[in-house]
């Protein structure tokens, strides 16, 4: 049976690759943020029209995203795949972890893990419900903010989707003017609900009020089709998901604003951070309680950009023991039965024979492994690892013979490094550096 599990796991994480150029454009990006000589972090937002309205968070922002979303959980009740009522308290959801944590807070959380200003975040996912309004307090905090857009040029892009027959352009069909008495009576019956504002009189209603992705909800209750743009900006959004996985399982860190959402399958950030934990275990990977955190936040909602000393220690200790064994088990938990891939421990795992078992293993409640458990290597898997690390302590005593030998080069290599950094400098530099140095006020 543990062959078996073997080769789940292989074909998993090994046998299933990207297209060829997909992962070359991928590591392109992660060269190019590493060229900025820092770590960098990952952090997906998980703002999505789908899951805030599958999980009632519409409260959570304003004016026309809130109709929207409660929009599309109408759609999702009469499809039966939401059993619950249209209208509920998003605030007592966001209270109990059903809903994402945003940009805002995830950047007061980072900023009480001592995360400095200018340090590198990626911001991963295709879609930030809110546009860059949500990302406003996070770029405010970290300028360092930069997605698949700001490292990947259009003809890169253009490579990556091949040609493409032009489409024609949306033509624009101003809606039928309606009567006062038709307007009144459509006020009347709309009820109590966020909408927007009707104009002021005498002023017409221009064109840019009417076109966007959100247009019809001024004119209309029902939302249109896609029109074959949207439905091709939509296979475009899964080639950039693949880039940004590519980017976030390579990170130095990854913080989920949200995962394990109950819907049934694996999320953007569990399929990371379970290939996060089979690559490299000891990776810096959050995995928040957003139950916990939420509780943390209502505490100092007062004093939120000046919190007191204790709160900020209570959100290190929580963070901290997250990349731990309290973070793995409650991972495992509530994911083993979503999908073994958001947590492939110990499946995907095994012990070689001699080293110590793990004294405290924990069992879930139908007796299966949480943490610890992991059955020994089998032998050709052992001689391979063996045969590894001699070649691996082999290459690195002829590295060692090789700087004996030649102190000199040694020497050129240093000047010659020296004199890049004077005068390449600026151009390996983030953005907020660069623009610290042309501002004269800073």
């Amino acid at each position: 049976m543990s062959e078996y599990q073997r080769l789940r796991c292989r074909v998993a994480f090994h046998a299933l690759h990207f297209r060829p150029e997909i992962r070359e454009l991928g590591l392109q990006m992660v060269e190019r943020l590493r060229a900025w000589g820092q770590p960098y972090l990952a952090f997906h937002p998980g703002l999505m029209r789908d899951t805030l309205a599958y999980h009632g968070c519409a409260e959570l922002f304003q004016d026309v995203h809130t109709e929207l979303i409660q929009y599309r959980r109408a759609q999702m009740i009469e499809q039966r795949i939401v059993n619950e009522k249209l209208r509920i308290d998003s605030h007592l959801r966001r209270g109990n972890g059903s809903c994402p944590l945003m940009p805002e807070e995830v950047g007061l959380l980072l900023r009480a893990l001592g995360y400095p200003p200018k340090t590198i975040i990626y911001l991963a996912g295709s879609e930030t419900f809110g546009g860059q309004r949500v990302l406003i307090p996070l770029r405010a905090m970290y300028a360092n903010l930069v997605d698949c857009t700001s490292l990947c040029s259009k003809l890169e892009f253009s490579g990556l989707i091949g040609p493409e027959t032009p489409l024609p352009p949306d033509s624009f069909l101003s809606p039928p003017t309606k009567s006062e008495e038709q307007l009144q009576k459509e006020w009347k019956k709309a009820g109590p609900r966020p909408r927007p504002l009707p104009p002021p009189p005498d002023r017409p209603i221009y064109r840019h009020e009417k076109e966007g992705w959100y247009g019809w909800i001024t004119e209309t209750e029902t939302e249109p089709d896609p029109s074959r743009l949207d439905l091709r900006m939509q296979a475009h959004r899964l080639l950039w998901d693949a880039l940004d996985y590519i980017v976030s399982v390579e990170a130095d860190a990854f913080f989920p604003g949200f995962n394990n959402d109950g819907s049934g399958r694996p999320d953007f950030s569990s399929l990371v951070m379970g290939h996060r934990l089979y690559e490299m275990a000891s990776a810096r990977t959050y995995r928040p309680d957003r139950e916990v955190l939420a509780e943390l936040l209502n505490g100092t909602r007062d004093n939120l950009y000046h919190p007191k000393r204790n709160w900020t220690l209570s959100v290190q200790e929580h963070l901290n023991k997250s990349l731990g064994e309290e973070g793995l088990v409650r991972e495992s938990r509530l994911s083993k039965p979503t999908s073994f891939l958001a947590h492939p421990l110990p499946e995907c795992s095994c012990r070689i024979s001699g080293s110590a078992e793990i004294s405290n293993q924990v069992k879930g409640s139908n007796g299966q492994f949480l943490y610890g458990g992991e059955d020994e290597c089998p032998k050709w898997m052992q001689h391979g690892l063996a045969m590894g690390s001699l070649k691996a302590a082999s290459a690195q005593e002829e590295g060692k013979i090789d700087e004996n030998e030649s102190p000199e080069d040694e020497m050129d290599l240093d000047e010659q490094q020296e004199s890049d950094d004077n005068g390449n400098r600026t151009d390996e530099s983030p953005p907020s550096e660069q623009d610290e140095e042309m501002d004269p006020d800073d």
